[in-house]
């Protein structure tokens, strides 16, 4: 049995076999449907993990230079017969002269930026052509309009949304410039949601968009879909994309999620640190909401909780809202009034010392953590069966090295 008291406080831990389980789902669709998936980097950038990623996933997908370069370093690109799909709303000069010699798909927000880029990616294809290696192709995302994400902070679709070209748009577009050199459209329109959301979002990208699609060799349906989820309707997503690539010449179709590879694959551990009373229990933990979890104030959402006593080492699961005996406030360890994970109960008493358990932190949670207030990073860590190994810890020096 897993001893927690050997693992640093705080400490975000990846569980290998967790992790597997997420690939052997994402890859059962790939072999099922004939879709490519792909590792969203935004979602899940745990890399020490990717040498186990790599033998199930087609490649990875970046929303930038950083992310595109994380791939291509630690899961691999063409070389390896793996894809590297960048996707930005704008792009530099630089940025792109940078990911020329690494991308195999550059999505563009506009026209405008694709034919300021044309010139210089038909270049490199000439390269690559000589050198017997796979073209960089080219794609646009677009916005059809429809998206059922809630929160609007989520949703790309809302109304002024710079994310993807919208119909009328893209129209002028094809008519001002044609789609000679664009290989692919993109649209990301989901966020944690299940095979149903996606058959309602494709009517809409059709009606919009299908006239254009017959002319292109790929389609990606972005990411959101929470592909590993217990109740996810696996049958129904084949289906959908067996459907389309059967309606449109068996056109080639990408799917980039990231939480679903990090899906209930880890967690971060804390300590509790200190017990307050004003007018409740409120237990000071090493772990912040603002710095370490973000998307607890940010969606908001209360992660779920295991106690682990430090002299029992019993462990037990939060009952809810004051459902329990003993209520407590979990609040973090910085100066930000509202640094409040939630309220949590139990049937024992949480004591100085406990450790707590918040689930399914490996995805997102890590790529968003902050050093505000100086408060130090977690370390990263990975079980494998029952051993337990520190991959990654963080000092001073991390925090000053990102403020100058």
């Amino acid at each position: 049995m897993m001893d927690y008291f050997k693992i640093p406080s705080p400490c975000y831990v990846l569980e290998k076999e967790l992790l597997e389980h997420n690939l052997e789902i994402l890859d059962s669709v790939q072999k099922a449907s004939g879709a490519k998936i792909l590792l969203a980097l935004k979602g899940f950038a745990f890399w020490r993990s990717f040498e186990l990623a790599r033998k199930y996933l087609s490649g990875t997908t970046a929303s930038g230079i950083n992310e595109a370069m994380l791939g291509f370093e630690e899961f691999g690109g063409r070389e390896i017969d793996k894809d590297i799909c960048v996707f930005s709303p704008a792009y530099k000069e630089e940025e792109i002269d940078a990911l020329l010699p690494i991308a195999t798909h550059i999505i563009f927000n506009s026209f405008y930026q694709w034919q300021k880029f044309k010139a210089k990616i038909a270049d490199k294809n000439l390269q690559l052509e000589k050198l017997g290696l796979k073209k960089i192709e080219v794609g646009l995302r677009v916005n059809p309009l429809y998206s059922e994400v809630q929160p609007e902070i989520y949703n790309p679709c809302i109304k002024g949304s710079r994310l993807g070209i919208t119909p009328s748009e893209f129209k002028n577009g094809v008519e001002m410039y044609g789609l000679d050199g664009i290989d692919g459209i993109h649209f990301h329109t989901h966020c944690e949601q299940n095979a149903d959301a996606l058959k309602r979002t494709l009517e809409h990208f059709i009606q919009h968009f299908g006239d254009f699609v017959t002319q292109m060799q790929w389609v990606n349906f972005g990411g959101g879909h929470h592909i590993t989820r217990k109740d996810y309707n696996l049958g129904l997503l084949n289906s959908i994309i067996i459907d389309f690539k059967s309606q449109f010449n068996d056109i080639e179709v990408f799917l980039e999620p990231g939480e679903a590879v990090g899906w209930e694959c880890g967690f971060l551990i804390g300590e509790v640190i200190d017990i307050v009373y004003n007018g409740m229990f409120i237990a000071i933990l090493d772990v912040s909401a603002s710095a370490h979890m973000p998307d607890c104030l940010e969606m908001p959402y209360r992660p779920r909780v295991r106690k682990i006593s430090q002299h029992t080492k019993e462990i037990q699961c939060d009952l809810g809202e004051n459902a329990g005996k003993y209520s407590y406030r979990f609040g973090g360890p910085t100066c930000l009034a509202g640094d409040v994970i939630g309220d949590y109960s139990f049937d024992t008493p949480l004591q100085i010392g406990d450790r707590v358990i918040f689930e399914d932190m490996i995805h997102y949670t890590i790529v968003k953590n902050t050093t505000f207030n100086g408060i130090p990073l977690p370390s990263l860590g990975m079980i494998d069966k029952e051993d337990f190994k520190v991959l990654k810890t963080f000092n001073y020096l991390d925090y000053k090295n990102r403020n100058g």
